[in-house]
Parts: C-alpha cells; sequence; structure tokens
C-alpha cells in the first residue's frame, strides 16, 4: 500500500496517484509494497525502492550512507507499547525533496505524526522535516513506553512489598517482571538506534539550522530516557531478588517442617527399634501391659519434642 503526502496550506495532506503531476509529494510512504506498487514508484520518481529481505540482512554498520544524490537511512521503530513490542525495520531513502519510507506493517508512531501533521499547521516544511519529526515522534512514543512500564511495576511493587508471596503469587510476579524487563530493554535498543540516526543527519550537513536545532533537542530527549531506563533495570533487579527471596523463604519453611518431623519422629522409632530387638524377655509374656506401655512411651516421645518446638516457635 502506497500513501502519498503534500504539503497544503502548511499542513500535511494525503493525495491520490494520478495527482502527482499537478501536486509534488514530499513523502511516500510504502507499506509492504506489492511488485506493482514498486513498479509504478520507479517509474514516476526514478527510484527503486529497497527489498525486505535487504532490509534485514544488513549489516548495523551500513545502515546510514549517502549514494548517488541519495541519503539511506534504516531504522527500527517501536510497534506497540505491551510487553510483547517488537522492533520493525524501516527504510528511508530522501532523493529529489522526496522522502520514501518502506516498512512491512504500519506503525503507531507513522500514524500519530501523520494526524498530528495533518491537525496542526506549519509543522513540516519539507522532506527532511518529516524524517527529523518521525524520529521526534519515535521518541515519544519510546516514553509513553516506559510511563506504562513504570505504572506496571509500581503494581508489581505493591504485590510484592505489601503481602507475603506464595509460590503461585511469586511465579506471576516473575512473568510480569520479565514483561517489563523485555520492554525496557527493547526501548533502550530503540532509543540507541535512533540517536545513531539522529547523528548520522546532523552529521549529513543537510539539515537547515532549525533542523540542527531540533535535532539536537532530540538527542537530550534520549538522554533524558536513558537514564530512565538504567532505573527501571534497577528497579525490575530489586524486584527480581525480592521475588526469588519470597521464593527462598517459602522453601526453607517446607524444608523446615520435614526436618522439625524427622527429629520429632526420631525417639518412637528408637523406642519401637530397642523394644522390637528384645527376643530373648519379651515384656507381652510376662507383662500384660507391655505392649500399651511401649505404645503409650512411643507416643509421649512424639509429643513432647513436637510441645517443644512448638514453644520455641519453630513450627510457625
Amino acid at each position: 500500500m502506497l500513501n502519498i503526502f503534500t504539503l497544503e496550506n502548511g499542513r500535511l495532506v494525503s493525495i491520490q496517484a494520478d495527482e502527482i503531476a499537478a501536486r509534488k509529494p514530499i513523502w511516500v510512504d510504502a507499506i509492504a509494497p506489492s511488485e506493482e506498487e514498486r513498479e509504478w514508484v520507479a517509474k514516476i520518481f526514478s527510484i527503486i525502492l529497497p527489498q525486505p529481505e535487504h532490509l534485514r540482512d544488513i549489516e548495523a554498520s551500513a545502515r546510514f550512507y549517502e549514494e548517488d544524490k541519495e541519503l539511506h537511512v534504516r531504522s527500527d521503530f517501536l510497534l506497540g507499547k505491551e510487553s510483547d513490542s517488537r522492533s520493525v525495520l524501516v527504510a528511508f531513502v530522501l532523493a529529489d525533496n522526496i522522502l520514501f519510507s518502506v516498512h512491512d506493517e504500519d506503525l503507531p508512531v507513522f500514524l500519530h505524526f501523520r494526524l498530528h501533521s495533518h491537525g496542526q499547521p506549519d509543522v513540516v516544511a519539507d522532506s527532511l522535516d518529516v524524517l527529523i519529526d518521525l524520529y521526534g515522534s519515535d521518541v515519544e512514543f519510546s516514553a509513553d513506553a516506559l510511563e506504562e512500564a513504570y505504572a506496571d511495576l509500581g503494581e508489581t511493587s505493591g504485590t510484592v512489598l505489601n503481602k507475603t508471596l506464595s509460590d503461585k503469587q511469586a511465579g506471576i510476579v516473575l512473568a510480569n517482571i520479565a514483561h517489563a524487563e523485555h520492554l525496557n530493554g527493547r526501548v533502550r535498543r530503540n532509543l540507541m538506534d535512533t540517536r545513531r540516526a539522529i547523528s548520522f543527519l546532523m552529521r549529513s550537513r543537510l539539515l537547515a539550522p532549525e533542523q540542527m536545532e531540533e535535532a539536537r533537542q532530540i538527542m537530550q530527549d534520549i538522554d533524558s530516557l536513558d537514564g530512565h531506563t538504567a532505573f527501571l533495570f534497577d528497579k525490575i533487579n530489586f524486584l527480581m531478588n525480592t521475588t526469588v527471596g519470597f521464593i527462598n523463604i517459602n522453601q526453607n519453611k517446607i524444608v523446615r517442617l520435614f526436618s522439625v518431623a524427622a527429629v520429632a519422629l526420631l525417639p518412637p522409632t528408637l523406642i519401637a527399634s530397642v523394644y522390637g530387638m528384645n527376643f530373648k524377655h519379651m515384656p507381652e509374656l510376662d507383662w500384660i501391659n507391655g505392649y500399651p506401655f511401649a505404645l503409650s512411651l512411643m507416643l509421649t516421645s512424639i509429643v513432647v519434642p513436637f510441645w517443644i518446638f512448638h514453644r520455641k516457635g519453630w513450627l510457625k
């Protein structure tokens, strides 16, 4: 699918393919383009759109370069703010003052930018503004994802710190922590990729003074978010260690219960063993109360240790 945009009264508006001759586009967004759409772009704009398989195989160090008066940029954009979020690779080609973007799935960052640029005038002035503002929207989207991670970890903290966890509850908490760690790591990687792309644009000497200042602001926002991701990693480690501590405590209680039971049952076992080995003089032959006496002695040897352990609080 091809989305073609031009500027009209300072607003980013969508146009049809047959309007290109009268209204020069500044942005062509290709979402999983078909072969027919690729051929159409090549015929109209004399540019070859990158193939998705080439986007995945390209080395990270070769994602930003200039060739034949074309600026090529490859960047990851975050898809979704939930724990199962992932990154989608987007290829940008800037040629003849037109920005071409190619990606396999529509992204919330692109949708938000389209709505924002259409609703407010003078947000963008040319194709480079579109590229820079897309990166700015991506940073804002990453910040929103971190805020949701903060909220989720806040609920998890309340669960961990306000009550004793059972093993089942601890398993749920560990799953939530793992999801938050995955999202935080994804956001941090996305910010690193955005930082590299903005740094490349600043070094390309294509940006106007106003665009250079906006790029610096984006870099400052990324620096501030880096501190938040580091704090989240520390919070995740703290909650992880606390939850594992509760699991260890629960396991120690079980081991202590078996240890106490083994010690308490040792005396009656000893009495039964000694009584059963006396074959020469068996009490039941000379004493009719021999069996009741032995059973009472065994019962007493069980009750007394448990009573002592209860007084000391070892059974709690």
